[in-house]
């Protein structure tokens, strides 16, 4: 090795140690194609594999008629998979949205949440648009007046919440009074009946009164609300936080590393988890013939959204083809599909989102962990279609007003709904309240919502990876302008090179950690070396 003057791209680089290489160029095999296709996609063969393997190990074990108990053992493998995507929500959740927050300025904090919500709105409302307009089109409950409850073998499920309240425990939600609590329990209104006075008759007068109670299931909305405004506080901290900052970000990158292992076992859990459910399955042939044009109504929406509207969005903010971006995030989609939550699928799309298609981690963290709280496109889809369903089958012919209203409670209900199985039904029970619709037919759609509950679930992380895209094109091209309006108009080997002869001469390769503490100006850099040296040489001594 020498030193020697070196030309990159028309930028004279001195200083730098060029050692001789000789390349040679050697056509590849299609043996050799092959097992490298093979040992890069490996993961995502082995998950479709484990969809495709379980489909058939349920069928075949369905025939022998086995035992509630004998289903649960068989069901035990997958029952670990959630457990294990499960337990690493919490910590995944609040480390990266405070690593993520106290990464970005207040200035870029502001802009990129303000296009964040925008996106999640706008899809959210033309997914709900998409679901009406089809339940119309199709009109899935039209001639089932004969079908109920009864005759499908099934439970009622009532709801007596009011919509108001509905969306005061969303609000209270946000707020979480204890956050300890808060990763297990939420926040939900209940009634007491109470005695308020003697009638004129002589009768006594009782008053339906809302009193709040804790329900099982991780509150993640407060979590979220939490982990962006700490990590608000701590940029705020300046070098006061960087400390807690660098220990949110290891935090996370440890958690990335449990996500990587946990996804070799995905596969397996995968294959159980849906040969499990085909042998649960009871009567599915009177369930498809009863509910079939619902089925075929959400899944179509969920098709015409997934398929077409949220690729034509990405493609006109980006200009880049939105499904060689999507081709790389077939785990987390398989994922979702299998386990029909979204924030079980959290841990494996942050892992593809960024070494797939190299989406900024400060965008993937920060904006994936919100998506998969707010942005519910597939929900609100058969939401909007089980409550005009529901409208039809009871010979109710919904106005114009009931319509918009249907419209607007789904697209604000959507962000509440909990990221998890079944979650949504809930929410279709305020959009009934909303337009003053029974809920006792609810249990039609409990009926078949493990089978829409999947494709609902995969538009979900869908437009949760290509809200990330679009954000990280945005801020791609704001770092261009802002780097052409500061005179540095580099070329990214040129500042690779001069990255690699500062940490040569300094003798230090630090990886980095978080823009708050890597980007900053040259002098900021120097007195922190000179107080890191301090400090370790107080530390010897």
């Amino acid at each position: 090795m020498e030193d020697k003057k070196s030309e990159i791209n028309g930028h004279t680089v001195t200083g730098i140690s060029v050692p001789a290489v000789s390349i040679k160029s050697k056509k590849m095999s299609f043996k050799d194609k092959f097992r490298v296709f093979l040992n890069r996609n490996r993961l995502v063969i082995l998950t479709v594999s484990g969809v495709l393997v379980g489909v058939g190990l349920g069928m075949m074990v369905r025939n022998l008629n086995l035992t509630r108990a004998q289903v649960t053992y068989f069901a035990f493998p997958g029952e670990m998979l959630l457990r294990m995507l499960k337990m690493i929500i919490v910590p995944l959740v609040v480390c990266s949205l405070v690593s993520g927050a106290a990464s970005l300025d207040t200035r870029s904090l502001g802009k990129l949440g303000g296009i964040a919500v925008s996106y999640f709105l706008v899809t959210t409302l033309i997914a709900s648009t998409i679901g009406v307009a089809l339940a119309f089109i199709i009109k899935p409950g039209v001639g089932a007046g004969a079908l109920n409850t009864n005759n499908l073998g099934l439970e009622s499920v009532t709801t007596n919440k009011e919509t108001a309240d509905s969306f005061l425990d969303l609000a209270r939600n946000l707020f979480p009074s204890n956050l300890v609590a808060a990763t297990f329990r939420s926040y939900a209104t209940d009634y007491k009946i109470i005695r308020v006075g003697n009638g004129t008759n002589g009768t006594l007068d009782y008053e339906k009164v809302p009193v709040g109670t804790d329900s099982e299931g991780m509150n993640i909305l407060g979590l979220v609300m939490f982990a962006m405004i700490f990590g608000v506080a701590l940029r705020k901290l300046g070098k006061e936080g960087e400390e807690l900052i660098r220990f949110f970000n290891a935090f996370n990158e440890a958690t990335m590393v449990l996500v990587s292992w946990i996804m070799w076992y995905v596969p397996v859990g995968i294959m159980f988890l849906v040969g499990s459910k085909i042998v649960e399955m009871e009567d599915v042939v009177l369930l498809v013939t009863s509910l079939g044009k619902y089925i075929f109504a959400s899944i179509l929406g969920h098709i015409i959204h997934g398929g077409i509207v949220l690729p034509l969005i990405y493609f006109g903010l980006t200009r880049k083809n939105p499904f060689s971006f999507l081709s790389g995030l077939i785990t987390p989609f398989t994922t979702a599909f299998a386990t029909c939550s979204s924030s079980a699928t959290l841990p494996s799309m942050m892992k593809c989102v960024e070494e797939n298609n190299g989406v900024d981690k400060r965008i993937s963290r920060f904006i994936l962990p919100i998506g998969a709280t707010v942005n519910m496109d597939g929900a609100a889809i058969f939401q909007c279609i089980a409550a005009v369903f529901i409208a039809q089958l009871n010979n109710v012919e919904l106005n114009a007003g009931q319509i918009f209203t249907i419209l607007v409670t789904a697209t604000a209900s959507s962000v509440g709904a909990a990221g998890i199985p079944a979650g949504g039904i809930i929410t279709i029970a305020i959009i009934l309240e909303a337009i003053g619709l029974p809920t006792n037919d609810l249990s039609l759609m409990l009926a078949v919502d493990w089978i829409v509950d999947r494709t609902t679930t995969v538009v979900n992380v869908e437009g949760d990876a290509l809200g990330a895209g679009i954000l990280h094109h945005i801020n791609e091209q704001e770092m261009k302008k802002l780097r052409q309006h500061g005179g540095q108009q580099e070329e990214p080997q040129l500042q690779e090179v001069k990255v690699e002869v500062e940490a040569v001469a300094n003798l230090q390769a630090r990886e980095e950690t978080s823009p708050l503490i890597t980007r900053q100006n040259p002098g900021d850099n120097s007195s922190r070396n000179t107080v890191d040296e301090k400090d370790g040489m107080e530390s010897v001594l």
